[in-house]
Parts: C-alpha cells; structure tokens; sequence
C-alpha cells in the first residue's frame, strides 16, 4: 500500500538548500513504497497512509491555510513528519497544538531515524490492517449461545469503528442447507471407531456452511453450534477447523465479539487465532490453561481428532501449535474497550477432562492475569502465533 509525503516549508529559506535537506533526510529513512508529492496536495487522503513533512519553521499560517482542503479530504490523524531542523521542530508543535484544540486527532514523527522508520512502518500497516477490516461481511448463524450473558454485541459501533457489517442469518438456513450437503472426505482424514462414523455428518456440516458463506458472501461468521448436538447429532468443530485454514475466519457459540477479536487477529497476522475460554490461571506463574474442541488447521503443526468434549458426540479437534510467541486478544462487544497481552505457548496437552485443544498460556507480564479474575471481556478470548500487541493497540486505539 503506498504511502504519499508531502511538504510544507517557509518562503523566507533557502529552497535549494530546503530540498536537498529533504532528499537527504528522507532517503535515511529508506522507506519503501513510498510517493513523493511534494507541495501538491490534491491527491491527499487518495493513499495508504498520507505523511505531511514540515521542512522548516514559519509553516504554522502555511498548514492552516491548506487544513479545510485536507479535511475535505481526509478523516484520517495527521502525521507531521519532521527532522528538527530549521525549527521545524516548534512548527510541528505548535501545529498539533492547534489541531488537538480543534478536537482532531494528529502525531509528531520525530526522533532517531531508527525510531522514525519504525514508527512509520508500523503506520503502514496499521492502514492495510484497518482497510482489510472495511467491507467485510460477518454472519451470525443462529443467535448467540444462551450462556454468553454478557457477550452481546453492537452492530452499529462494529460498522461505524471497523466498517465491518453483521448479517442475520437464522440457523434453518443452515439445516436446510445441511439436508442438501454431501460429505466428501478428504484423502488422508483417518480416524476409528465412533468418530469414523461421526466423520461423514462432520463434513455434510463443513459443506452446509461453505454454501451459507457463498450464498451470504461472507468473510467470517460465527455459528450457535451446539444446536448441532440435538439437530443431526454432531459438532460444526471439524468445520469450523477447516474454514478457518481456509481463510474463512469461523467462531463458534454464537459469540460475536470473539468474531470480531478473529477478524482484527486474521488482519493482523493472516490467521484467525484459536478461540478457546482460560480452564486454569495460576498467578504466581501468570499462566492460564486455555481450551476449546476446535482449532484453525492451519495454526497446529499437527492434530487428532477426537469426541466433542462437553457431549462426547461428534468430532472436534486436539490440535498441537508450535510452542513460542504468542498474543491473546479480546475486544467487547460495542468496541469501548478491548484486553491485548503478550506472552508464549509453554505447552500442548491432552487431558481428558477439558475441551480437546489445550494451550498453556505463561503471560509476559504476569499481573496481567488478573484482568481474567477481574474485570473480563466474556469468557472466550483469541489466542494468535507471535508478539503483536503494539499493531493491535493501534488499529484498536484508531478506530
């Protein structure tokens, strides 16, 4: 996504000197794709992200003069970038001061060009992650589960903040759908006894789903999947396991929140993140023993199928991702608020009296296991591969 500078500087200094400082300045930064536009702004607000590079001091009547054209142009911050030199330093204070008077939303980009390319960068794909959210269709397959009492979610706020719109879809669509699936069972899925029988049921579920997802054009969805159990049953786990590595991000429960916390995590990382509810937390270790009967395919260096847990019906899903990095992630329902942390996969069980994927989560920061024990988004939260709370923290924070 390309990235557009422009410049504003003072009449009064030397502009041949002006424009070798900048060429100087901005090819120590050694940003890539990145436009050079100079004084013309017209084009402003038409790129990924948009930097406004204050050359000099005395530009403070210069930006004021341009603010309406670019207002009509852009709702985004503004980002001023500068070097400190020639006062451009106090011009860029003075004129965030302004813009923050005004009620707008702006930064200062100054510092070690080891900072400035970072922070930069950063911004760069803080924009592809927001225009990977805009447009996307979310399904609600069913309502929410019964037990999710405080996991209600705002629609409006969803499209308003991340320009994602929800799509009510009542679950006789997917039965319906399911009277007309198939179960094509891929080469190489084995399993024994009970869930061998259950496999071809799981898979009529994975192809009633995708033909809801085509039907519907949806980019993720969340399914009231335990009505499977009574209906046909069996599990949507299996399902749910394939869509996700499919790149149909896929919750379960019902659980719209979670849905949305997927979606950032897909934007961000290009998976969907495995959605499970903390079985354990020891404080003093800060670890939290994480669970749930479905996992993205693509996320487990390999897995075993196994029953439902709760019903022992069905098929779901143990799988086994690489120990390491990792972020947990959960945003609320109407978005005012949204719990991010950084920690690392210490282990993969396999215990029989917990839900089949078992991750134990050892926090960074240990005190934050409190938040669980104390002021929760829900009870399901995300976990994805590697450390990316500071992007998160930004498209969240940028809404």
């Amino acid at each position: 996504m390309m990235t557009a500078i422009y410049t504003i500087s003072s009449a009064l200094h030397d502009q041949q000197a002006v424009k070798a400082a900048t060429k100087e300045f901005l090819d120590s930064l050694h940003l890539e794709n990145v436009e050079f536009r100079g004084e013309d702004f017209s084009r402003y607000g038409s790129s990924g992200l948009d930097l406004i590079y204050v050359c000099t001091g005395g530009t403070e009547g210069i930006f004021l003069q341009l603010l309406d054209e670019l207002l009509g142009k852009s709702d985004r911050p503004f980002y001023l970038l500068t070097s400190g030199k020639s006062n451009s330093l106090a011009a860029s204070m003075e004129i965030l001061s302004y813009l923050r008077q005004k009620g707008m939303r702006g930064e200062i980009l100054h510092g070690p060009l080891a900072y400035v390319s970072k922070r930069i960068r950063l911004l760069q794909k803080l924009w592809e992650v927001k225009s990977a959210l805009v447009g996307q269709r979310l399904g609600v397959l069913g309502s929410p589960s019964d037990w999710l009492i405080s996991s209600a979610a705002d629609s409006d706020a969803i499209q308003r903040r991340l320009g994602m719109k929800t799509v009510q879809i009542p679950m006789d669509e997917v039965m319906e759908a399911l009277e007309r699936a198939s179960a094509v069972i891929p080469d190489g899925m084995v399993a024994d006894g009970e869930i061998k029988e259950a496999l071809p049921g799981a898979y009529r579920i994975y192809m009633a789903l995708r033909e809801v997802v085509e039907k519907h054009n949806l980019q993720g969805f969340t399914l009231r999947c335990f009505d499977l159990l009574t209906a046909v049953h069996n599990t949507g786990c299996l399902a749910l396991a394939r869509l996700n590595a499919e790149g149909i991000v896929a919750g379960c429960e019902g659980d719209v929140p979670a849905l949305v916390s997927m979606m950032v995590a897909k934007a961000v990382t290009g998976v969907s993140g495995f959605q499970a509810n903390p079985a354990n937390i020891d404080l003093d270790k800060g670890e939290i023993t994480f669970a749930h009967c479905t996992i993205p395919l693509n996320m487990v260096e390999h897995y075993e199928l196994d029953t439902h847990f709760e019903s022992g019906i069905g098929v779901g899903i143990r799988g086994f991702m690489k120990p390491g990095p990792v972020t947990v992630l959960k945003v609320s329902g109407d978005l005012s608020r949204y719990f991010v942390a950084e920690g690392s996969l210490v282990e993969n069980m396999a215990r029989p009296n917990l839900c089949r994927t078992q991750q134990v989560i050892r926090l960074n920061d240990k005190q934050q296991c409190r938040y669980f024990l104390t002021n929760p988004i829900g009870n399901h939260h995300v976990i994805l591969p590697g450390h990316h709370q500071e992007l998160i923290c930004e498209v969240l924070d940028n809404q």
